[in-house]
């Protein structure tokens, strides 16, 4: 049986983080991926935002991780050369009545250790942003967009030069505990294969819990909620230079139907929030209509016709519909007793932006 140092199951940006910051000359990583390109799931179906962190619940591993995340990933762009824009964020209070939310955004924010939110009131909100209505905002300087595949392809160089090397259309179905270590069976172009590995990184992300269920040992597995995000572009020139943002929907799982640019400055508007019990990429035409109900709030002149249905997501939530939000799971060695596993369940928005964050916490933790 072949044996290695580390074995990282998933080639999303949380495996690929894992696999650039734990790689080391002299010891074998390998990277499996049960698909036939790297990043094919949550990693690349986002709306590639770099999040500043002013959403999740202070203290949270969400807020922790994406502020150290947030300043390790634009290092990492600078140093590696990955296509990004600090292009900022504004955070429009509709209506008066929003107000409230949007001091109550700040003061969150703040807990979080986000000390750039800058007040913008309705005179200067228009100035910025002339399509945009609204009465009041905050604007975010610290949030921007980023080219996700070339961040991903940036991670795999980084972990290959370190000697790290990528197996596709290759999935690991069932961890066993061997000593100090484990044997990973599964198919790899359809043939059967086991080897043994001294640690074990499960970076599934949307398949992370069907593997630690077929994991010798492991209890205390959170139940898994897919929840898609539908997008649409919309066609012609931008109205916004900045991402554009209303207050957080009332008992959604998500922040709203916002206005993201990518860095080719097409405007996309997404993602809402729908669960699903399978994986279903499917964005449906009939959409358009609420889509252009929700945006025209903060946006009176969307030409509805100018959306054409995009591309969809899907969020590895552990909270279902109407619950409140769960937090990153990085689950160690130390909390499940399973010598040299990690797995890391529920690795939602920011995760991206969170990611190298998150391989480091993976590192401390083996």
């Amino acid at each position: 049986m072949d044996s290695i140092d580390t074995l990282i199951i998933g080639a999303g940006a949380l495996g690929l983080a894992c696999a650039a910051r734990l790689s080391t000359p002299g010891q074998s990583t390998l990277i499996v991926e049960a698909e036939s390109l790297i990043g094919s799931h949550t990693s690349s179906r986002n709306s590639e935002v770099i999040h500043a962190g002013i959403y999740y619940a202070p203290g949270s591993l969400k807020a922790e991780l994406c502020l150290e995340g947030r300043e390790r990933l634009y290092a990492w762009c600078r140093q590696h050369q990955v296509a990004h824009r600090r292009l900022g964020k504004l955070l429009v209070a509709v209506e008066s009545a929003e107000i409230t939310k949007l001091e109550q955004l700040q003061r969150n924010a703040e807990a979080c250790g986000v000390q750039d939110l800058q007040p913008i009131e309705q005179k200067r909100l228009h100035a910025l942003e002339p399509a945009v209505r609204g009465v009041a905002a905050l604007l975010s300087p610290s949030t921007g967009i980023i080219d996700s595949h070339a961040y991903l392809q940036s991670l795999l160089a980084a972990a290959e030069n370190r000697g790290a090397q990528l197996v596709l259309h290759t999935r690991v179905e069932q961890l066993e505990a061997d000593g100090a270590g484990w044997i990973a069976r599964g198919h790899s172009n359809g043939e059967p294969f086991q080897l043994k590995a001294q640690r074990v990184i499960n970076a599934g992300g949307l398949f992370a819990q069907q593997l630690a269920g077929q994991t010798q040992g492991l209890r205390n597995i959170p139940p898994l909620q897919l929840c898609q995000g539908r997008y649409f572009s919309y066609s012609g020139r931008s109205p916004f230079q900045h991402l554009i943002y209303p207050m957080p929907e009332a008992n959604t799982a998500g922040l709203g139907i916002h206005a993201t640019l990518d860095l080719g400055g097409q405007l996309r508007f997404g993602p809402d929030t729908h669960y699903l019990t399978q994986i279903d990429y499917q964005v449906e035409e009939n959409l358009r209509v609420p889509f252009a109900d929700a945006i025209r709030r903060y946006f009176p002149a969307i030409d509805s016709t100018r959306l054409v249905p995009g591309y969809s997501g899907i969020r590895p939530k552990l909270a279902g519909p109407g619950e409140p939000a769960a937090d990153f799971i990085i689950q160690t060695p130390n909390e499940h007793g399973l010598p040299g596993l990690v797995n890391l369940f529920g690795i939602e928005s920011p995760g991206l932006t969170a990611s190298l964050a998150i391989a480091e916490r993976v590192a401390q933790a083996l």
